[in-house]
């Protein structure tokens, strides 16, 4: 299953590491991972994905594949800034999102709209059908997993 990872380009380490630990057991259970191929969540989700020798795949908002993160295998880009956020919700299977500010909520609103099973890791709260906020990494595969 292909499993969209959202969340914030800007985090903390206690964030990096949940993120990691997310991307870790999306590649331990044969999953690849989709995110908007940057830094921050994204960046800790593939590299936790690629610890397990998962596949990665990177939709970047710019012109330039190279500007992925070193541990996206696939990069696509699109030159099309935030609004690449539509395709990296479309092309998942389910949704985790964790952190993140505006762009993150506009990729809540993206997936559930597009009927994506959403787990919500210390993100927006939102009290909407297809939303389920969560408590570990663990809980976030188990719950996209479970609904998707």
């Amino acid at each position: 299953m292909r499993v969209s990872v959202i969340g914030g380009s800007s985090i903390d380490d206690e964030t990096y590491r949940q993120a990691r630990e997310v991307g870790r057991l999306l590649g331990a259970r044969g999953h690849t991972v989709v995110c908007g191929g940057l830094g921050g969540t994204m960046e800790a989700v593939c590299k936790g994905a690629r610890d397990e020798g998962a596949e990665t795949i990177g939709i970047v908002p710019t012109e330039r594949r190279d500007d992925a993160n070193e541990w996206v295998t696939t990069p696509i880009a699109t030159g099309v800034g935030n609004a690449r956020n539509v395709m990296v919700v479309l092309n998942g299977d389910a949704v985790i999102a964790i952190d993140g500010a505006a762009g993150t909520l506009s990729e809540l609103g993206h997936a559930l709209d597009f009927h994506r099973p959403v787990a919500g890791l210390d993100t927006h709260d939102i009290a909407l059908d297809g939303f389920e906020a969560v408590e570990t990494p663990e809980d976030a595969v188990e719950y996209v997993e479970r609904e998707a």
